[in-house]
Order: structure tokens, then C-alpha cells, then sequence
């Protein structure tokens, strides 16, 4: 089955054009319905595809040779969204020239252009940043916001928990995934009054096809007890720098202690495979491509730093999105979430009038 084509910002992050062309080649490898609309340097995409042979069928390129910087700001980056790669990119996907577009450039610029040109659906009042994290379990988590908004009230934090879980049953084939929002504890009384409204809200909507769990904190995101775990871009991004820190510290003392001594570099001959299976685990590759949730569009947000693998995996994020209407399952979650505060207003009203 043949999906619509995926816009690639070719002139987004760290490494450039090379890695973002072997990315969506490797992509293609993978799955042969995927198609693109390449945007960037004419000169310099035509000769990373050189060396692959299997994208030139598959592929259009537009031409465009302007940039957004890494630190550029998202206000300034705006004025130039017709003019730059990455605005481009995301103007396909407004214009029906392309199903998603995947950019591994500025986050922030990435998301003030999304936001400008595609919009926040019916029922939305804020787009959110949601990453793929990996758990104990054989199933990822999936976390939100991670830095979209630095605040969120109820009403957002409620949004964020239906646009995850749709995520979620997409990404893990089940009907009901578990949803929690993130706190300082466990109990009913602990949080904001935000945390808190947002909790009754979600424990009042039951045709949501989700299970509210209630509350999670941060040391047990990546038990595999939860599936979707919500929270505002603030804590969201300071709990998922302070998980990729503790990973990479992980990793770093073990190599240091298996090259400490002689008798410790024959321990990491012995137990080579599970460190091996660690660092497949931990590897940001492995779980490349955030989503920003709530656009009229997909948007995939593909870390910087990622190699080829990273973006092959960004890319089939975007496609997957694609394939499984994620937008169109918000949409028909949002619905149920407006019959459901109707019917609590209608029945707040009866008893209002009941006691009156």
C-alpha cells in the first residue's frame, strides 16, 4: 500500500544532508511504499542519492538552499518560513503536497512554524511535544508534554492525555493504554490544583478509550506500569534530560569499570552480550522521532544528533502516523470528551435544581 509522501527538511541537523538522505533511503529499505518530497540543496541531495539507487523513483526534490539555524530564535525563524528548508517541509504538509514532514533542525523554530502554518485541531488549545521513551517492559512509554508549553492548566493536561493515548494504541496495539499523570506522589491530595482537576476529569470521562491510573512519579516512568505519562513541557523536559543523563552516566561507568583493570576487561569479554543488549536499550536511535500531537498534520521532530539509523526510524514514525489516522482518532476522542462534559454540566444542572 502506497502512503502519501513524506517532506524531509534535508538541510536539518547536526550532521546535514548525508545522514537525513541515508536516513529516509534506509527508511525506504524498509518499507518500499514510502515516497518523498526531499527539501533542500538541489546540488547536494542529488549527490547523496548517488548512492542510493532505490530512492530515485521515489523521490522529488525542491529546491532550497536557505537554513534555520540551531540557535536561531523561533520568532525570527518565522519571518522566513517560505524561504528555509524546514519551512518548506512543513508548508508540504499544509498544502497537500505532502502527508508529514520529519526535520531534525531547531525544536523551537520547528514547532512555531507547525503551529503557524497547520494549526491546532477542533477541541485543542495547545500542540505538545511527545517522545518514545523505553521501559523494563517489552512495550515503550510514551511522554508528554516535553517542551512545547512550559505551562499547562487541567483543561491542557486533559488534552494531552486523550492526544496521548491515541498515540499510544497506535504504537501499541492496545485498546485501553494506561495513562498517569506525572506528580510528586501517588496520593489523591498530592500536586497542583491543575494535577489535581485534571485527575477528576479523566477519572469522570470513562468512554474514553483509555485507563486513567491516576498519578505516576518520575523514578517509575520506565517500570512498564504506565503507557502514557503526561505532564507539562517544564517538568516534562527537565524528567526526560535528567533520564538521558542518567543513561548515558550508566554507560559511561561501565565502560570505565570494565578498562579499569585487566581482570575487569576479561569481565567485559564474559558479559559482552548483555552490555551489548544495554546499549541497544539505551541507544536514542533505537526511539528516535517525537511527535508534535494536536496539529491538522503530522509533524515528527528527529533529534539532531541522530545518525542514519536515528532518521530511518523518525521517518517510519511519521509514516506509521500516517497510515493509522492519527489525527482523526484525536478528533473522535475529542468528541467523546465534549459528550461527557456535557452530560456531567446536564447532571450538575438536575441537581442543582433538585436541591433549589
Amino acid at each position: 500500500m502506497s502512503l502519501p509522501r513524506i517532506a524531509v527538511d534535508a538541510m536539518g541537523g547536526d550532521e546535514g544532508v548525508r545522514v537525513m538522505i541515508d536516513g529516509a533511503a534506509e527508511a525506504r529499505r524498509r518499507h518500499d511504499r514510502f515516497k518523498f518530497l526531499l527539501v533542500g540543496d538541489e546540488t547536494r541531495i542529488k549527490k547523496a542519492l548517488d548512492d542510493h539507487p532505490n530512492m530515485r523513483g521515489a523521490s522529488e526534490i525542491l529546491h532550497c538552499d536557505d537554513v534555520i539555524g540551531g540557535d536561531e530564535l523561533p520568532s525570527r525563524a518565522i519571518r522566513r518560513a517560505k524561504t528555509t528548508s524546514m519551512g518548506l517541509a512543513v508548508n508540504a504538509v499544509k498544502q497537500g503536497d505532502a502527508g508529514a514532514a520529519v526535520s531534525a533542525g531547531n525544536t523551537g523554530a520547528l514547532m512555531a512554524m507547525s503551529k503557524l502554518a497547520l494549526r491546532t485541531m477542533p477541541g485543542i488549545d495547545r500542540p505538545a511535544l511527545a517522545a518514545v521513551m523505553p521501559t523494563l517492559e517489552e512495550h515503550d512509554v510514551i511522554m508528554l508534554d516535553l517542551g512545547a508549553n512550559t505551562e499547562a492548566d487541567a483543561r491542557n493536561l486533559v488534552q494531552f492525555a486523550i492526544m496521548g493515548a491515541a498515540y499510544s494504541r497506535i504504537l501499541t496495539g492496545f485498546d485501553r493504554p494506561r495513562v498517569r499523570l506525572l506528580n510528586i506522589g501517588t496520593e489523591e491530595i498530592k500536586g497542583t490544583e491543575a494535577l489535581r482537576d485534571a485527575a477528576a476529569q479523566l477519572q469522570e470521562a470513562t468512554g474514553l478509550e483509555m485507563r486513567f491510573d491516576g498519578f505516576v512519579e518520575s523514578d517509575k516512568i520506565n517500570r512498564g506500569e504506565v503507557d502514557v505519562v503526561v505532564t507539562d513541557g517544564f517538568s516534562g523536559n527537565i524528567a526526560l534530560k535528567a533520564i538521558e543523563g542518567t543513561a548515558r552516566f550508566v554507560t559511561d561507568l561501565l565502560r570505565s569499570a570494565f578498562t579499569s583493570s585487566l581482570r575487569s576487561k576479561i569481565g567485559f569479554l564474559v558479559s559482552r552480550p548483555a552490555t551489548e543488549l544495554l546499549k541497544h536499550h539505551l541507544d536514542p536511535n533505537n526511539h528516535n522521532g517525537a511527535v508534535f500531537l494536536g496539529l491538522n498534520g503530522v509533524v515528527v521532530k528527529s533529534h539532531g544528533s541522530a545518525n542514519a539509523a536515528g532518521v530511518a526510524n523518525a521517518v517510519a514514525v511519521a509514516a506509521r502516523l500516517l497510515e493509522n489516522e492519527l489525527t482523526q482518532r484525536i478528533t473522535a476522542d475529542m468528541e467523546e470528551l465534549q459528550k461527557a462534559v456535557a452530560a456531567a454540566s446536564a447532571d450538575a444542572g438536575e441537581e442543582a435544581g433538585a436541591s433549589a
